[in-house]
């Protein structure tokens, strides 16, 4: 029969044959079983129980951009508000949620200078919020790239969509401090902030008397009555305008320096007052040998206090003491350290790490330096200093978690 058939005719029966097979076995496909619609309905129910509304706030000096969608297949909606209407961000997320059928909200923003009130409105009022590092999150990189607030808000909703969808390391969320603990970091912010204040006010002054050819010996109480008796190179006195200057921006240095004066007071009465519990960590590192006042509070209430280490490598990370390696191919060698986290932690770590080796000679932490990289040249040293500020401020925080004194360390008498 086959050879009466020409191949046209035969590949015309072939392709009917497949295609009647395709169709019924569709067919049967399409038929659900009992349990599979049963299965089918409780999952579609469950997904209407527990349906999120996903928000993403850029937040700007003068306006606010919302961007919401249930999930990554529905497009966003936008809306922009006026910054800080708390009021109005309630009403929104609530109208978009009766249109959506969503019964939670999870919402995000990037860290800024809003810091954190908003999250803690948004928690306040059930909305699950996290706070994103700026530095994490994903962008292009062509030499230019298209940004406007709207695309950023888009940008944050769809990461934010791939979280909740199980993608991990996605990005790095921002650990939010109780009210208390941030508000015990502000003395010793303050006090940081007024003493590159005294030095900016102490270096105009001398700035602008080096400017006429004089150099002042020292700015201190006793400057004006020196200022009145100086002379430029003629034997001239200073000139009227110079000396009015000069005079007005001695006196904010003076104003300066009171208050820096009035604030070491109030932080040693604090550390005094065994009373006050929250300087407890303080305490503890400041009675160690080589670690001074605002030492021991930016450690102590910057980064011990309020932070729940898990490991050593955690503490090495947020200092920014973490090593960065790079290996593409054929090459592979190593960036530095990461200078992430906290830069006055990872700085003072560092000027703390050279002071150490003088004040606690016989600690192993010197010992393991000394070993091996005083022998070295300047940069061995350097790099050496680095490593042991990363396993001092480890050693640091199991002292103060635990109580055991880094090996061979030794208190103030």
């Amino acid at each position: 029969m086959l050879s009466n058939l020409n191949w046209s005719e035969l590949l015309a029966v072939s392709c009917s044959a497949l295609l009647d097979a395709m169709w019924a076995t569709a067919v049967i496909l399409q038929v659900p079983t009992e349990k599979e619609d049963t299965m089918s309905t409780a999952a579609t129910r469950m997904d209407e129980n527990t349906r999120k509304l996903y928000v993403a706030f850029e937040l700007g000096e003068k306006e606010w951009r919302l961007a919401m969608s249930p999930s990554l297949a529905v497009r966003p909606t936008l809306r922009a508000l006026r910054s800080r209407a708390t009021a109005r961000v309630l009403e929104v997320l609530e109208s978009e949620c009766q249109r959506v059928g969503a019964v939670q909200v999870v919402s995000c923003y990037e860290a800024g200078r809003d810091g954190f009130w908003l999250d803690r409105f948004l928690h306040a009022h059930g909305i699950d919020n996290r706070i994103v590092d700026s530095a994490s999150i994903e962008v292009r990189r062509r030499a230019r790239r298209v940004k406007t607030d709207r695309l950023d808000a888009q940008k944050l909703l769809t990461m934010l969509h791939r979280e909740a969808l199980g993608e991990k390391d996605l990005w790095s969320v921002v650990h939010v401090p109780a009210v208390a603990d941030e508000d015990a970091r502000s003395l010793q912010r303050e006090y940081r902030t007024l003493v590159k204040e005294r030095s900016r006010s102490s270096n105009r002054i001398k700035g602008l008397l080096a400017s006429q050819g004089v150099v002042a010996p020292r700015i201190d109480a006793q400057f004006l009555p020196w200022l009145a008796a100086a002379r430029l190179w003629d034997g001239s006195a200073i000139p009227s305008g110079m000396r009015a200057r000069v005079e007005r921006e001695f006196a904010r240095w003076r104003f300066t320096r009171d208050q820096v004066l009035a604030l070491e007071k109030e932080r040693r009465d604090r550390t005094k007052d065994e009373t006050d519990r929250s300087l407890e960590k303080v305490r503890a590192l400041f009675a160690l040998k080589g670690i001074g006042l605002g030492a021991a509070w930016t450690w102590g209430l910057e980064f011990f206090t309020w932070r729940d280490f898990r490991n050593g490598k955690e503490v090495g990370a947020l200092s920014g003491l973490a090593p960065t390696p790079y290996q593409s191919g054929d090459s592979s060698h190593e960036l530095g350290i990461s200078r992430a986290g906290n830069r006055w932690v990872r700085g003072l770590a560092i000027e703390i790490a050279w002071g150490w080796l003088r004040h606690q000679p016989d600690s192993a932490l010197t010992h393991w330096y000394n070993e091996r990289f005083a022998r070295g040249g300047p940069r061995a040293r350097k790099v050496g200093i680095v490593a042991l500020a990363r396993k001092l401020l480890v050693a640091l925080w199991r002292y103060v978690e635990t109580g055991v004194l880094p090996e061979g360390a030794v208190l103030k008498a």
